[in-house]
């Protein structure tokens, strides 16, 4: 095969599965990668797009940018690099799973369990659990070290996650929660009591100039939008409430409710003053969880409990809550 480009493809092996598509003329006009993207949706963009720029699909045998407009009769042909080794090892993790079907499944995270390997969490992973509960994710996504994550939770922040099984949901999902078309709630315990029992607020995040393992609220930061209800008021000073994220931004929750002086019970990060040793870690709850299946198109709604730890200090300031004839504290 000759090549009219500056850069030999890179080499290829006898066990690469190589492939060829003609452009038709409905074809024409589209964008390299996302021909790619339709003709082969079982293959994250990611993928796609590193094998354009190493030179291992051609265009009429010639290299070509993630961003050429494809031409009627042209040969797009190549191969995609064998993955590398899993480099992830599948754990006999308990998951608390409500759903599962061939291209999903919608799961409870436990408060303390890390969604995702990183610094200082290599193994013990919500992710190294799916792997041995469904080890086929290895190569779902575009993060290595994330397979088949579509969005996460913080550490102690328990509750409702979606994971994909396969490539195409993984981009459907990621797609519909970019686009907010993912109903999202939470619960938590609050310090205090809001001023407004109903509310909406509007101010981007961004990260913290100083502290960089905090989120802060800045001019310059990314749109985020949360609105809350007060479902209860407690003789203690706090207030359990329903959030609602139409945004998905790196702690919102917590940095937003700071922001009105209203912390989350329990926030190592963003609490200021005092702790309270009653509270085991910060209380938030991914209550509820709403998508239409990318498969299937049924609309999917899912409610998980609150975790064990969140419930009984609930129950047991219930029990102290004393109301006036108004039903006030």
């Amino acid at each position: 095969m000759t090549h009219c480009c500056s850069q030999p493809p890179l080499a290829t092996s006898s066990s690469e599965a190589h492939f060829h598509f003609l452009v038709n003329v409905e074809q024409a006009g589209c964008r390299l990668d996302q021909f790619l993207v339709r003709l082969i949706p079982d293959t994250s963009r990611s993928v796609l797009s590193d094998a354009i720029r190493c030179g291992t699909i051609l265009v009429n045998d010639c290299l070509k940018k993630n961003s050429y407009c494809l031409k009627a009769g042209e040969c797009v042909a190549g191969f995609l690099p064998t993955p590398p080794a899993m480099a992830l090892l599948p754990e006999d993790i308990p998951l608390d799973i409500l759903f599962e079907d061939s291209n999903l499944l919608v799961l409870s995270k436990p408060p303390g369990l890390v969604v995702h390997p990183g610094s200082g969490n290599h193994a013990g992973t919500l992710v190294n659990g799916l792997l041995y509960h469904c080890q086929s994710i290895i190569n779902v996504g575009d993060d290595l070290l994330r397979p088949g994550i579509v969005h996460r939770l913080d550490k102690d922040t328990s509750g409702l996650m979606v994971v994909a099984k396969d490539e195409r949901t993984h981009r459907c999902l990621v797609d519909a929660f970019k686009n907010r078309m993912v109903e999202k709630r939470y619960l938590a315990l609050l310090k205090g009591y809001l001023e407004r029992k109903t509310g909406r607020i509007v101010a981007p995040i961004g990260r913290h100039s100083v502290h960089r393992q905090k989120m802060t609220i800045r001019e310059d930061g990314r749109y985020a939008v949360t609105t809350w209800k007060v479902l209860q008021e407690f003789s203690r000073g706090f207030s359990l409430v329903q959030l609602q994220i139409e945004t998905g931004r790196t702690h919102q929750i917590r940095v937003h409710m700071a922001s009105l002086g209203h912390p989350v019970a329990g926030d190592q990060l963003y609490y200021i003053g005092p702790k309270n040793r009653m509270f085991p870690r910060q209380l938030l709850h991914s209550s509820q969880l709403g998508f239409t299946h990318p498969v299937t198109g049924e609309p999917l709604l899912f409610t998980a409990p609150l975790w064990a730890d969140f419930s009984c200090i609930i129950d047991q300031f219930s029990a102290e809550t004393v109301l006036d004839e108004q039903g006030r504290l």
